[in-house]
C-alpha cells in the first residue's frame, strides 16, 4: 500500500533521513520507533507531504507522493494525526470533526453518518459535542484528532504520539481504539514514543536510529530481541 525508498530530507545542511526504506502492506499496523530526534515525526510529515525530500520516493497506492501537494495526499487516503493533538482550540468538537470532512466530496447526509460512526467510536465527542476543542482533556483530544482523521475517510492513518502526556488507563484506551480502527479496515503507520505498547499491537517494526533504519522486522520478535529490550523497553 505505501513504500517509501531511500528518503532522504534535510532541514537546511542537516541531513535528518538518510535513505530510509519502509514499506506498509494493506491492513497492517506497522510501527516505527526510536529515541527523540531519530527521524520518526520527519518520516511522517514527510509522506503526508508536509516536508519537502531532497531524494527519494514515495509511493501509495501506484501514486507518486514525493511531488504531490499535502490536501492532495490527504484527499488520496493518507489522513495524519499529528503529534501534540493540534485541535483547533476555538471551535467546538463538532466544527472539528466537519473540518475533517472537509476534502470530502459527498452529500451532506452521508458526511453527518459519518459523523454519527466517530461519535459511536468515541462516545464522549457526542457528550461534548458543543464543547470548545481547547477545554478537553489530553486524552479527549487525542480521540478528537482521531475522529477528526477519520472523517477524512481514510485508507491509511498516520500516527503521531498519540500517548503523549497520557495517563496510562488512557494510554490503554487510545491503543485499543487504535486496534479497532485497524480492524475497520484502515491501514496503521504508528510513530510512538512507547515502544512496548507499540510493538504490542503492531504487525512489523523499524526502529529508527540517527535519521536511519536500525533494525527492522515482525514486531513480536523484535520485542524479544536483547539490544531492543535494553535501549527501547526498560529491560
Amino acid at each position: 500500500m505505501l513504500k517509501v525508498k531511500n528518503l532522504n530530507v534535510y532541514y537546511g545542511n542537516i541531513h535528518a533521513i538518510k535513505d530510509v526504506s519502509i514499506e506498509v502492506n494493506e491492513g497492517e499496523i506497522v510501527s516505527l520507533i526510536g529515541a527523540n530526534g531519530a527521524g520518526k515525526t520527519t518520516t511522517l510529515q514527510t509522506i503526508s507531504g508536509l516536508l519537502k525530500a531532497r531524494s527519494g520516493e514515495i509511493e501509495f497506492l501506484g501514486h507518486d507522493l514525493i511531488k504531490t501537494e499535502p490536501h492532495k495526499i490527504l484527499q488520496l487516503g493518507v489522513a495524519q494525526v499529528p503529534e501534540g493533538r493540534r485541535v483547533f482550540a476555538e471551535l467546538s468538537v463538532k466544527e472539528n470533526l466537519q473540518l475533517g470532512a472537509y476534502t470530502i466530496k459527498d452529500t451532506a447526509e452521508n458526511i453527518k453518518e459519518d459523523r454519527k460512526m466517530v461519535y459511536k467510536r468515541f462516545p464522549r465527542l457526542q457528550e461534548r459535542k458543543k464543547q470548545l476543542a481547547g477545554t478537553l482533556s489530553g486524552g479527549e483530544q487525542q480521540m478528537l484528532a482521531m475522529g477528526r482523521a477519520l472523517m477524512s475517510r481514510p485508507k491509511i492513518l498516520l500516527l503521531d504520539e498519540p500517548s503523549m502526556g497520557l495517563s496510562p488507563l488512557l494510554v490503554k484506551e487510545i491503543f485499543e481504539i487504535i486496534k479497532e480502527v485497524n480492524k475497520s479496515g484502515v491501514t496503521v503507520l504508528l510513530v510512538e514514543q512507547n515502544a512496548k505498547m507499540a510493538l504490542s499491537i503492531s504487525d512489523r517494526a523499524y526502529v529508527l536510529e540517527t535519521g536511519k533504519i536500525a533494525m527492522e522486522g515482525n514486531a513480536k520478535e523484535l520485542m524479544q530481541d536483547e539490544a531492543i529490550k535494553k535501549a527501547y523497553l526498560g529491560a
